[in-house]
Parts: structure tokens; sequence; C-alpha cells
């Protein structure tokens, strides 16, 4: 029994490679503390990659609270499935973007997940294994708010993750929690791509006064202290809204973070392999 075991895992590994290596930059999205907009980021940012060109995928492994899915209005349970080779695929929400995420296993979206830490690194490794996204130049991999069994997995799962992006608010508590998140990554030898500062000036929408509802250049302040990248502010915002809570304001600032990270593709754009031409 033990030696079927041991077979499986590897063969799960070997798996998980060789995903892995169709992929050019695997980016750990994360935040010490909840409700910082760290999925909104995720989104946001591979939304804006797909539109610019690239192969983009993203992997919720939220269990507690995935809600990739609900952001971009699909129903991932109803057209998550495997093909014939036992292979899941990935949903393709928009041209160039795919999702998958552990809630397409769910029978009630509503239902709470009660696992311990060993259920969630064999449902998180069972997706790496198994999701086969083809070639793509990144896939972000949305993770839960902490530093916990989900993040240990995908770190262990996938030693050649590109780094990660910690994202947080101005506020004292979710700046301390940064902190945290990027002590983590520094003790997983996680390169630290940089800190993004959600939830930053809002600008009346009546008036046009900034209004500081949070605070203000914490996150800078953060970045420098602790020497890490700052990525970029995104702003509340009220008004002007695609129609799916992305104010213009929001998307104009995570399209300029997100151009920062294309230097990421410089040295490996398998898109240019899967088509030939590199």
């Amino acid at each position: 029994m033990a030696s079927i075991d041991f077979e499986k895992r590897v063969a799960q590994r070997l798996a998980i490679q060789v995903h892995m290596d169709k992929i050019g930059r695997k980016i750990l999205v994360m935040s010490g503390k909840g409700g910082v907009g760290k999925t909104t980021v995720a989104v946001g940012l591979a939304k804006s990659l797909a539109q610019k060109g690239f192969k983009v995928g993203i992997l919720d492994t939220d269990l507690h609270g995935p809600n990739v899915a609900r952001m971009l209005d699909v129903d991932l349970a109803g057209k998550f499935h495997a093909n014939e080779n036992g292979m899941l695929e990935p949903v393709e929400v928009m041209p160039g973007l795919s999702i998958a995420g552990v809630d397409s296993a769910m029978e009630d979206a509503q239902d709470a997940v009660i696992w311990r830490g060993p259920m969630k690194t064999m449902v998180i490794n069972d997706l790496l294994s198994r999701v086969d996204w083809g070639y793509l130049d990144f896939l972000f991999i949305d993770s839960p708010p902490g530093s916990g069994d989900e993040q240990l997995t995908v770190c262990k799962s996938i030693p050649e993750l590109t780094g990660a992006i910690v994202v947080t608010t101005a506020q004292e508590v979710s700046i301390l929690d940064a902190v945290r998140s990027v002590a983590f990554c520094r003790k997983m030898k996680i390169a630290i791509l940089g800190l993004i500062e959600n939830m930053g000036p809002l600008s009346c929408p009546h008036c046009g006064t900034t209004l500081e509802v949070f605070g203000s250049q914490h996150g800078i302040e953060l970045s420098r202290k602790i020497d890490v990248p700052f990525l970029g502010t995104i702003p509340l915002a009220v008004h002007q809204s695609d129609g799916k809570g992305n104010p213009e304001q929001i998307l104009r600032s995570l399209d300029h973070i997100a151009d920062s990270l294309k230097v990421f593709t410089v040295s490996h754009n398998v898109t240019k392999k899967e088509n030939g031409n590199g």
C-alpha cells in the first residue's frame, strides 16, 4: 500500500511539472488580511494582460471563499469538466483568459468547506496535476488570506514560482499583516514581485475632492521600509462602472500595474513557443 501511495505521489509530481513547464510565469497573489481586494487585483491584472494579447489563467485556491468565478460571472461548476484523457479543462471566460478552481467540485456553492490541512493539500495538488492549461504566459494563483496550508502547498508543489504579489490597504492592521506575508515569502525563498495598495484615495464624484478614507502613502512607505518593490495604488471609486463592479479608475490603475508585469515574459514567452515562433 505504501509503495502504491508513493508511486501516485511521484506521478502527481511529474504531472504538475509537465503542466507548469508550459507556463511562463506563475504568480501567487496573497494578502495577510482578508477583505483587502486580493481577488479583485488578481482578476483585474489577469483581464488586463489578456486584453494585451497574453494567454492568462487564474487558479482559485481559496477553498473557503472562492470568488474568482463569481467576479467573472461564470458558473464554474457547470462548465468545468474532464476531457477524454481525464484532464480537467479550464473554463475560458474571455479571449486569452481561462479559470479553474475548487468551487467547481461543490454541489452547492453556498456550502461551507470544513477541511483539515491534509485534505486541502490533496485537493490543491489534484488541481495542479489535472488542470490542463496548455501554454500560458501567466498563471495567477489566487490564495486565501494569511500564510497557511494553501500557500504552503502551492510553494512546495511549484518550486519554480516566479514570485508573489502582496495586496494590502493603508489601514494599520492590514499593513501589519502584509509584513507577515512578506516574511512568509522570504522564509519560503519566494521572490516578492511587489506590494499593491488597494482602496487608496477616493475622488468624490460630485466635487472632485480627494478623500483619504483609509489613509494614504502607507503602502509605499512600507515597501521602502521592508525593501520590496511598490507596484502601485488602486483607488476607491464609486462611479463610471463598467457594469461589473470595476470602475474605470480601478481598471486604469490595474492596467498600469499589469504593464509592469509584462517584463517577466521577455525571457520566456510561451505563447510564441506554442505558435512555433520562439
